[in-house]
């Protein structure tokens, strides 16, 4: 089993880090107007999915590390309904829509698996003090 000291190393952070990418890319296409509106908040939603992995990574309990797993997948289903807005707005094209959609599926399986595992094993490793939790993890496929 891999072990894992920077939540950079995990799967689905990257998976999400790269889904924050195309929502910035899409949300630089929309309406000035939307600026502060639709934007920020799809913008706000694919970073909170992001960051939240981050920060329950380095929260150093199974406990807590579950729950902003729960809170990533929440603000990753908001990016997906954020994205059928832009679509019935016109704000994007159904392939851009999909090509959003798609990968946030895919990540919300990936988190679903993902929060089983800490469910099931107790926290192992210790702190380290440069780079916080040590976790031994086995990442499941979707």
């Amino acid at each position: 089993m891999p072990t894992v000291e920077r939540f950079e190393d995990l799967r689905v952070w990257q998976e999400a880090r790269e889904i924050v990418g195309v929502v910035y890319r899409l949300t630089n296409k929309f309406p000035r107007k939307e600026l502060y509106g639709l934007a920020d908040q799809i913008q706000r939603a694919a970073v909170s999915t992001m960051s939240n992995i981050a920060e329950g990574f380095e929260s150093g309990t199974n406990k807590q590390f579950i729950n902003y797993l729960y809170t990533s997948k929440g603000s990753n289903g908001e990016v997906r309904s954020l994205a059928c807005v832009a679509l019935d707005l016109g704000y994007i094209s159904r392939v851009e829509c999909d090509d959003l959609v798609e990968p946030c599926d895919t990540l919300s399986r990936r988190l679903y698996n993902f929060i089983e595992y800490p469910k099931r094993t107790p926290f192992e490793g210790a702190k380290s003090r440069e780079s916080g939790p040590v976790w031994h993890v086995n990442e499941p496929e979707t």
